[in-house]
């Protein structure tokens, strides 16, 4: 099983908007970075743990965990000229060059992890959230990073 960090902006699609969709469960769509893209074309599996990380806000944070439900699929709104995701390359190909996978949100962090929390940590140094430039949407986490925000997390199952 691998672990990742997912960012999202939550006046976006925010980890509250995850947990009240059907079943917990949502495509991740708009990726439009291609290493982000290749990480969930290439390495994303069933049962993948995922983090949810809330960017782009007042205080940045890792909010709870989902997991794969769904691999990589293309990403249909790549070819939607309604969509603010629209891809005017996919659509001159005729089919996109991008991909989505689904994620069921499974627990949320009693207490958030924040970017301030997880640069202050040393045993978290090596994460590539804390690294300045790291803007990437999606990003592997190793295991010992994964075990020790849960545990900073206490993460409880949604209702």
């Amino acid at each position: 099983m691998n672990h990742w960090l997912m960012k999202t902006e939550p006046e976006v699609f925010s980890f509250e908007d995850l947990i009240s969709c059907p079943d917990h469960t949502d495509s991740w769509d708009g990726i439009r970075n291609y290493q982000a893209r290749n990480f969930m074309r290439d390495n994303f599996k069933i049962n993948d743990k995922v983090f949810i990380y809330h960017s782009r806000t007042g205080e940045p944070a890792i909010v709870g965990i989902a997991k794969v439900v769904r691999t990589a699929y293309p990403d249909h709104t790549a070819l939607d000229p309604k969509s603010k995701y629209y891809d005017s390359k996919s659509a001159k190909l005729g089919e996109s060059r991008w991909f989505m996978v689904d994620v069921k949100a499974e627990k949320k962090f009693k207490n958030i992890v924040t970017l301030k929390q997880m640069k202050e940590a040393k045993e978290l140094s090596g994460m590539l959230v804390t690294k300045k430039g790291q803007r990437l949407s999606i990003q592997p986490v190793e295991k010992k990073h994964w075990d020790i925000i849960v545990g900073l997390g206490k993460p409880q199952k949604i209702t």
